[in-house]
Formats: structure tokens, sequence, C-alpha cells
């Protein structure tokens, strides 16, 4: 007998993924949602410094929080858990991040078919309106285990 799963809820998820793996080690903090978009945090912390005489955020974390919140938008759109594989990511860089700032993500799930996915987002300090990077991706849905077709 199959029971029903309750709807996939990105701040309990985030509870679980922000405390594991690679996510854990950037430090990466779940701040709010809707029904297609997420986003995320990603602290300032000194290990994560990509200009040292400048002390701001390097892009590679920015990039890894980026394509999480793709996923969790993703998964938050489906409202289901379902298997995923980035395709085709793209960051533009519009500036730096302010020194000593955290950075904060957020991408929307805009559009879904039966094998893709389609995000678009932003990074910013602490004003949408002026955003360190903007960012477009496509994911591919993985329906089914390769190894066993």
């Amino acid at each position: 007998m199959a029971t029903e799963l309750p709807p996939f809820d990105p701040a309990k998820t985030a509870q679980f993924m922000m405390r594991h793996g690679h996510s854990a080690k950037l430090g990466l903090n779940f701040r709010d949602n809707g029904p297609d978009w997420v986003e995320l945090e990603l602290p300032w912390r000194d290990d994560l410094v990509g200009e040292v005489e400048r002390e701001i955020l390097a892009s590679g974390p920015i990039i890894s929080m980026l394509d999480m919140a793709s996923g969790l938008s993703i998964w938050t759109k489906h409202r289901a858990f379902v298997p995923i594989a980035t395709l085709d990511l793209r960051v533009d860089y519009q500036r730096p991040a302010r020194e000593r700032s955290s950075v904060f993500g957020r991408v929307e799930c805009y559009r879904l078919t039966r094998s893709a996915a389609f995000v678009r987002g932003i990074a910013h300090d602490g004003d949408p309106d002026d955003t360190v990077a903007t960012m477009a991706a496509t994911f591919m849905s993985i329906s089914q285990d390769p190894r066993n077709v």
C-alpha cells in the first residue's frame, strides 16, 4: 500500500542539507521561500575570501550557493524531491560583493517540463536591486536509474 508523501518543504530539507557536506562547509543558511523560489545566505567568512586585500567572498562559494538554491527551488515547484543534475549554469557578475558582507542568493524555478527544469536568480549583498550577479541554469530530471535501463 503506497502512502502519499507530504509536499516538499524547503525549510525542513535545508535544515538537513545545510548541516552536511558541501553546504555545511560553506555555512549556507536558509532564509525564505515561496511556491517556486528559495533564498539562501552565504555568510562572510575569512576562509571563503577571494581577494585577501579587499576581504570579499570568492566566486566559487557564491556559485555553489546559487546551485543549491536552484535545486531547492526545483523541488519546491515540483512539491517533491526528484533526482536532478545540473546541465548548464551560467553566472554573470556585475560587481564584487561588499567587503566582509554576506551574499544572498534568490533563485526561482520558472518552468518545468517532463525532463528539464529552468531556473533564474540573483546574488546580492543586501539590496536585491543592486545585484552582485545574475544566473540562469537548466537541470535534467533523472526519472530512472541509468544502471537499470
